[in-house]
């Protein structure tokens, strides 16, 4: 089966094409965007697939990266998906980009306990921890600083994302520590939504509400007749 990975959840627009039967990518496209992503990833996907010698109907599957992440590039990510496994009769697999990096230091410290960290800001984590055999034990959820140090901590973990070397920081001490930005590799979504195979449809992983607010001051009584 051939699994088209699509990630949005940064500042990379990126996809994929991956041989999940021989464990092989065939052709990857990535931009660093910081923004506009719907205006690129279908041209993105387009280079992917041209990169992989792969047309849209020799697809098995979609992945794709459901956050936590940007909340506007979530969406298109995962629509784009959504739409694409619709129009193919083929499924859509969403993955989070907290075990995506939590697989990534798995790989680097087999047998370790990770804990996946995200810095959201507003002095908020947002976390996910995966045991020694990459079983969720807790997450994905907001934590504060303090919370993720003695998740951190108590387990032993080693430490993921952009949260990393602030929660060391914190401790006074060093941990050993596995990819440090905010998102994983595109590959790692392609075999990992492989692994997984079909499930829920996939939607955006949203830990806290977006920052846009609507202007009350622009709001409208609404009239009574």
């Amino acid at each position: 089966m051939k699994v088209l990975a699509i990630d949005c959840a940064a500042s990379f627009c990126a996809a994929c094409v991956y041989d999940a039967g021989a464990k092989e990518e065939l052709g990857r496209s990535v931009l660093d965007l910081g923004k506009g992503h719907a205006e690129h990833l279908m041209a993105v996907i387009a280079e992917a697939l041209e990169a992989g010698r792969t047309a849209y109907s020799d697809l098995g599957a979609i992945a794709v990266s459901v956050g936590p992440g940007s909340f506007t590039g979530l969406r298109v990510g995962v629509s784009t998906a959504r739409g694409l496994a619709l129009a193919l009769k083929v499924p859509a697999i969403g993955v989070t980009t907290l075990e995506a990096l939590a697989a990534e230091a798995a790989a680097a410290f087999p047998g370790r306990a990770v804990l996946a960290a995200l810095d959201a800001g507003r002095e908020e984590i947002h976390t996910a921890l995966y045991d020694q055999t990459s079983v969720l034990a807790y997450g994905p959820a907001v934590a504060t600083l303090a919370d993720a140090l003695t998740m951190a901590s108590e387990r032993s973990a080693v430490l993921a994302g952009t949260a990393a070397a602030l929660i060391a920081q914190s401790a006074g001490r060093p941990f050993d520590t596995g990819p440090q930005g905010a998102t994983a590799d595109i590959l790692t979504y392609a075999r990992l939504a492989a692994a997984k195979g079909q499930g829920d449809r996939p939607k955006p992983l949203y830990l806290r509400g977006a920052d846009a607010k609507p202007q009350a001051g622009f709001i409208l009584s609404r009239q009574k007749n």
